[in-house]
Formats: C-alpha cells, sequence, structure tokens
C-alpha cells in the first residue's frame, strides 16, 4: 500500500469561521479521509516541528501532497531542500491550487508560477483535454464546479511535460489547471482547484482525480543514477603512440 503524507500550512482553518465550518478538520484532515479509503495516509502542518517532514516522515514518504497559501515564506529552506531530494529521488509530489507559489514548487519550476486570479464565485468548467491519461481515469469530458476562484493565464511555469486538464472560467479567462513534470527520478502533478473558501475537496470528482495523481506518481523501481567521478566499466588499454 503506497504511503501518504498530505502537508497543510493549516492557517485560514484556525482563523476563518468560513473556512473553519468546511473544513473543521482542516484541509489536510478532509483530503487524508477520502484517501484513507486506498493509501496509508499522514498528515503534517506547518507549525509542527519541522513542519511535521522529519526525516524518517520524508523517507517513509511515496507520496507527498501540498497544499500552501498565506505562509509560503515560513516554510523553511532546509525543508524545501529536504523535499526536493526527495523528489528527485523518486518521491511524488502533487501541488493543490495556490501551492503554485510555494517555495517547493518554484524551486522545482524555476520560474515564478505567477498567474492571474479573481475571487468572483465564478463557475469553473475543467476540461480533460488528456483522456488516455491515467489521472483522469474514470472522469467524463468535464468537471463543473459552481463556485471557485479564478486562475487565468499567463501561468508562468515551464511548458508541462503532458496538460492533463484546462479550465475554462464564467468570466471569459482559460487555465492550464492539471499539468504534469518529471524532476530526477520523481514524478510532479500540478492541480489547480481548491481554494479554502470553497468545499471543492468534498466533490467526489475533485477526490477521484487526486486519488488518480497518487497512483500515477508513486515512485517507480528506477535506480536513482550515481553522479560523480567514475570507475571505467571496462579495461580502458594504453593507446599506443603513433
Amino acid at each position: 500500500m503506497l504511503n501518504v503524507t498530505v502537508w497543510n500550512e493549516f492557517r485560514h482553518e484556525q482563523n476563518n469561521e468560513v473556512v473553519k465550518g468546511i473544513y473543521p478538520e482542516g484541509i489536510h484532515g478532509a483530503i487524508a479521509q477520502f484517501l484513507n479509503e486506498d493509501f496509508s495516509v499522514k498528515t503534517a502542518t506547518l507549525d509542527e516541528p519541522e513542519h511535521g517532514l522529519r526525516d524518517e516522515v520524508l523517507k517513509e514518504t511515496d507520496v507527498l501532497i501540498w497544499w500552501g497559501h498565506m505562509a509560503h515564506d515560513e516554510v523553511q529552506d532546509e525543508i524545501v531542500e529536504k523535499v526536493k531530494k526527495r523528489v528527485l529521488e523518486g518521491m511524488g509530489l502533487i501541488v493543490l491550487h495556490s501551492g503554485h507559489f510555494s517555495k517547493i514548487f518554484k524551486t522545482l519550476m524555476g520560474t515564478s508560477c505567477d498567474l492571474k486570479w479573481r475571487e468572483a464565485d465564478d463557475k469553473e468548467r475543467i476540461w480533460v483535454v488528456n483522456p488516455s491519461h491515467p489521472i483522469v481515469d474514470g472522469l467524463g469530458e468535464y468537471i463543473e464546479l459552481e463556485k471557485e476562484e479564478m486562475y487565468g493565464e499567463h501561468f508562468d511555469i515551464p511548458a508541462p511535460e503532458e496538460l492533463i486538464f484546462l479550465s475554462w472560467f464564467e468570466g471569459g479567462e482559460v487555465f492550464r489547471s492539471g499539468c504534469t513534470y518529471s524532476r530526477g527520478n520523481g514524478k510532479i502533478f500540478y492541480f489547480r482547484p481548491g481554494h479554502e473558501t470553497y468545499p471543492t475537496y468534498h466533490n467526489p470528482e475533485i477526490q477521484r482525480v487526486i486519488k488518480n495523481g497518487v497512483k500515477w506518481a508513486a515512485p517507480t523501481n528506477h535506480a536513482y543514477p550515481v553522479y560523480g567521478n567514475a570507475k571505467p566499466l571496462e579495461e580502458i588499454k594504453p593507446k599506443s603512440a603513433e
């Protein structure tokens, strides 16, 4: 069984009554609850020692899910580097919604990861644009959310290795809302929806995408490459002088 760690900064749920009403156990708790049906799940939050991401936790994590918004700058650079190292070694990473601006995502992407946004109860229609991909298994042509925060292009990310979803918003904007990447031995999935004041993570189709994403991002059995000075695999015979 895959080991999943759900990381959440867990700030909105403690100081915003609307968010607390939607996610009384925190966004991490809501995600962990539906993932528990298929995976072994732990949670970690910003204010725990080492943000809940001690070396032994990261070592045992097959896929890390990341949600952050208002406290990106409070994440210690040392922890970011440890997470990056684990991704390069093969740990999967799923970055949700405003996690696009997290230190770990920006570090792995190498760009600003900036975008347009608006909170105006926009309808969002998330179109499946890669219907053969395992992340969309069990979905129809699109997912429709009655109300969500708008994210609009241009989204300053590297060109996705695979584009899975494209969102349309009621105000007319579009957005690359499901993107995959590989970094080292690890696989990364960015999935856009999930603003804290909407019950997005209670939506069964959104839950299905995240479950599928965990399965897709699971580590492979590929050996981690060996770098640095290398001894020859075969004897190198001296070249005779001509």
